[in-house]
C-alpha cells in the first residue's frame, strides 16, 4: 500500500511540473503576441505633422488661437503675473546690461565690418522680438563676437566693404533675412539635430581659435592701422601688422591709451569675479572706459596726432531695410550659404548659453522653441537695418548676476540703446577706436576655455581630435575650414560607431534573468547549446549589415570551434539575437538578417529573435522575414527565448541552465 502512495504522489508531482512548464509556455507565446500584434508605427509624415503640432501647441488637448498665441509669445503665460517686485530687478539688470551692450555692440559691428550705429540697430529689434517669443528668462540678445567674425569672413569674399560699403552691408541683411529663415524652419521642422553635428568639442575648440583670430585683428584698432588684411588667418594678420609697422607710419597713442584701459577692463573683470557683489564694476566698466577716453581725447585734440576715433554715428531709430533684401541676383546663393553657417553657429552658442542658466534657475528650455523666436528676431532684425544677432555669454553671465527675473531686462536694455541713439551718438563722435578694440580683447578671455579642453582630451581623445581641428582650422585657415573640420571629424566618429557597431556575447548574471555582456561582466555564465548575441546599433543598415553578418557568423564559428574543444557533442544548437538596442532597420538590414539566418539553417542552428523594437518588427513583417524565421522563434525578452530554447534543445534539461 505504502508503495502505491508513493507513486500516486510522485505521479502528481510530476503532473503539477508539466502543468506549470505549459502554463509559463502559454504566457511566453502570449508576450511573443504582444510583439507580433503591435500596431502599425506612424509613417514618415505623421511623425512630421506630429513634431509640427506638438511643437506649436504642446501638451493641449485642444487647439485654439489661444494656445497657439501662448505657445508662438510665453510673455502671454508668464505676462499676467508679472510684478512691480521683479520689475524692480528686471529694471537694474536691464540697464545695467545696456551699459556692456552700448560700447560691445559699436565694437562688434566694427568687427563685422559695418557702420557702428548697426550694433547699436542690433541691439534694438532682436532683443525686443526675442523678449516677446523666447523662453530663456536670462539670455541677453545682441551682437556677439564671434558670429561678427564669422560674418566678415564670409562677406568679404563676395563684396569689399571699403570699395563698396553699401552693397556689403545690403549683403549683410540679405545673410541676416536667410539666417533667420534657416533658424525658424530648424524650429519648426524639429530640425534641431542639424545644430547638434556641431559638438560640444568642436564648439569649444572653434571659439578659443575664433577668439585669437578675433584678438589679433584687434591689433589694427589697437596700432591706428589703416591698410589692413581681409583674411583671418593668424599668419596672414601677423604679416600684415608687421608690414604695415615697417612701410606705414603708426602712432603709439593709439596703443598706448588702448592698453591702459585694456588694463583697467581686465582688473575690473577680475575684481567682479573675486567678489560677486561687485558684479556690476565689469559690466559697467566698458562705459566707463568709453567716456573717458572720449573725454581725453576731445580735450587734448589728441586726433589731431594720429588717435583713430569713430567719428560719425547715424542718429535716429532704426531705418527699415527690406528694400535692401538682395533676394534675386547672382550673391543669393553665396548669401543663403552664409546664413546657413551663421544660423547654425548662432543658434549652437545661443542655445548653450540659455540652457547653462536655465538649468541653473531649475527650468527647461525648449530648443526648438528658442530656434523660432532667433528665427523670427533675425527675419525682423533683417528688416529694419540689423545684423545676425544671438545669445551672448558674457552679457548673458551680466544679466544673470545682476538679478534679472524675466526677458523685460532684454525689453529695458533695448529701449535704452534707443534712448542713445536718439541723444547721445554725436557725443560718440570722439570716441578713439583703440577702446573698441580694448573692449573686445577683455571680452575674449571668456571664449578660451583650457580647462574644458583638458577634461575633453581626459575623457574622449576623438571628442579632443574634433577640438583641436576646430581650433586649429580657424586659427590657420580660415573660419569655415574650422568648422568644417569640426564637422567633418564629428561625421567621422559617428560614421566608424555605425560600420563597426557592437557585437557581443551575452551571458545570465548568477541568480538572475538577466543578460549582459560577458566582457564587461566576467561573473556571467553562457548558456550551454545556446549562443546569445547582442546587437549595439541604433541602426542596422546598408553602412553596416555586411559587417554585422560577418561578425555574427564569426562568433558563431568561433564558439562552435570552442564547444567542440571542450565538450563533445554539445555543439551550438541554438542562436539568440538579442535586438533591443536596434531602433530601425532597412532593406540592407533585413538582408543581413535573412542571410544569417540562411547559413544557421545550413549548419543545423536555429535563430531567434528577441525583443525587435516597433519599426524593426513592423518591416521584418513587411519582408516576409517573421515567416522565414517563425513566429514561435520570436521573444519578447532574452530570457523567454533561451528559456524556450532549452525546453526544445534535445537532451537539455532546465537543471543544466
Amino acid at each position: 500500500m505504502g508503495s502505491v502512495h508513493t507513486d500516486q504522489t510522485t505521479f502528481t508531482a510530476v503532473e503539477l511540473q508539466q502543468l506549470h512548464h505549459q502554463d509559463l509556455t502559454n504566457q511566453r507565446v502570449e508576450r511573443a503576441q504582444w510583439v507580433l500584434k503591435s500596431p502599425e508605427p506612424p509613417g514618415p509624415w505623421q511623425q512630421l505633422l506630429h513634431s509640427i503640432k506638438a511643437n506649436v501647441f504642446p501638451q493641449r488637448k485642444k487647439y485654439s488661437a489661444v494656445s497657439f498665441f501662448k505657445s508662438l509669445f510665453p510673455i502671454l503665460s508668464w505676462g499676467r503675473n508679472y510684478k512691480a517686485s521683479k520689475f524692480k530687478n528686471d529694471l537694474m539688470a536691464g540697464l545695467t546690461l545696456a551699459s556692456l551692450s552700448i560700447p560691445q555692440s559699436i565694437g562688434y559691428a566694427n568687427l563685422a565690418k559695418l557702420d557702428p550705429q548697426y550694433g547699436l540697430y542690433t541691439s534694438i529689434v532682436p532683443p525686443l522680438v526675442y523678449s516677446l517669443m523666447g523662453s530663456s528668462r536670462e539670455l541677453a540678445i545682441g551682437p556677439v563676437a564671434v558670429v561678427s567674425l564669422l560674418l566678415s569672413s564670409l562677406l568679404q569674399k563676395i563684396e569689399d566693404p571699403i570699395v563698396n560699403p553699401v552693397a556689403y552691408t545690403n549683403l549683410a541683411f540679405t545673410v541676416t533675412f536667410f539666417a533667420g529663415i534657416f533658424q525658424a524652419a530648424f524650429g519648426i521642422f524639429r530640425l534641431g539635430f542639424i545644430v547638434d553635428f556641431l559638438s560640444h568639442a568642436a564648439i569649444v575648440g572653434f571659439m578659443a581659435g575664433a577668439a585669437i583670430v578675433i584678438g589679433l585683428q584687434q591689433l589694427k584698432g589697437l596700432l591706428g592701422i589703416s591698410k589692413f588684411t581681409t583674411n583671418t588667418d593668424v599668419v596672414s594678420v601677423l604679416v600684415s601688422v608687421f608690414k604695415s609697422i615697417i612701410h606705414e607710419p603708426w602712432y603709439p597713442l593709439n596703443i598706448v591709451l588702448g592698453c591702459a584701459f585694456l588694463i583697467f577692463l581686465l582688473i575690473a573683470r577680475f575684481i567682479g569675479k573675486k567678489n560677486k557683489n561687485l558684479f556690476w564694476l565689469p559690466a559697467i566698466a566698458p562705459l566707463i572706459s568709453v567716456v573717458l577716453s572720449t573725454l581725453i581725447v576731445y580735450v587734448t585734440k589728441a586726433d589731431r596726432h594720429g588717435v583713430k576715433i569713430v567719428k560719425h554715428i547715424k542718429e535716429g531709430l532704426n531705418p527699415s531695410s527690406a528694400h535692401q533684401l538682395q533676394l534675386t541676383g547672382p550673391h543669393v546663393g553665396q548669401a543663403a550659404k552664409a546664413g546657413l553657417i551663421s544660423a547654425i553657429i548662432a543658434l549652437a552658442e545661443a542655445i548653450a548659453v540659455g540652457r547653462s542658466f536655465a538649468s541653473i534657475k531649475g527650468y527647461h528650455l525648449d530648443g526648438n522653441k528658442e530656434m523660432i523666436a532667433m528665427g523670427c528676431m533675425n527675419i525682423a532684425g533683417s528688416l529694419t537695418s540689423c545684423y545676425v544677432a544671438t545669445g551672448s555669454f558674457s552679457r548673458t553671465a551680466v544679466n544673470f548676476s545682476a538679478g534679472c527675473q524675466t526677458a523685460v531686462s532684454n525689453i529695458v536694455m533695448a529701449l535704452t540703446v534707443i534712448v542713445s541713439l536718439e541723444l547721445l551718438t554725436r557725443l560718440l563722435y570722439f570716441t578713439p577706436t583703440a577702446i573698441l578694440a580694448s573692449i573686445i580683447l577683455s571680452a575674449l578671455p571668456g571664449l578660451i576655455d583650457i580647462n574644458e579642453a583638458y577634461h575633453i582630451w581626459k575623457v574622449d581623445k576623438l571628442d579632443f581630435l574634433a577640438c583641436i581641428g576646430a581650433f586649429l582650422g580657424v586659427l590657420f585657415a580660415s573660419v569655415e575650414i574650422g568648422l568644417l573640420a569640426a564637422v567633418s571629424i564629428s561625421f567621422a566618429k559617428i560614421l566608424i560607431n555605425s560600420l563597426r557597431p557592437g557585437i557581443e556575447v551575452l551571458g545570465r548574471l548568477p541568480r538572475s534573468d538577466i543578460f549582459c555582456n560577458m566582457s564587461q561582466y566576467p561573473m556571467a555564465i553562457k548558456t550551454p547549446s545556446i549562443l546569445i548575441i547582442g546587437i549595439n546599433s541604433s541602426l542596422l543598415c546598408f553602412a553596416n549589415a555586411n559587417s554585422v553578418r560577418e561578425r555574427v557568423m564569426k562568433w558563431v564559428t568561433k564558439e562552435e570551434d570552442e564547444t567542440e574543444e571542450k565538450e563533445k557533442g554539445r555543439n551550438i544548437q541554438h542562436v539568440i539575437l538579442d535586438m533591443s538596442n536596434v531602433l530601425n532597420v532597412d532593406t540592407s538590414g533585413i538582408l543581413a538578417l535573412e542571410e544569417i539566418q540562411k547559413k544557421l539553417l545550413s549548419h543545423g542552428i536555429e535563430l531567434a529573435v528577441a525583443n525587435p523594437r516597433w519599426q524593426v518588427i513592423h518591416r521584418l513583417k513587411l519582408a516576409k522575414l517573421v515567416d522565414k524565421i517563425g513566429e514561435q522563434r520570436i521573444f519578447l525578452t532574452v530570457s523567454e527565448a533561451v528559456d524556450a530554447c532549452l525546453i526544445n534543445s534535445k537532451g537539455a534539461g532546465v537543471s543544466s541552465c
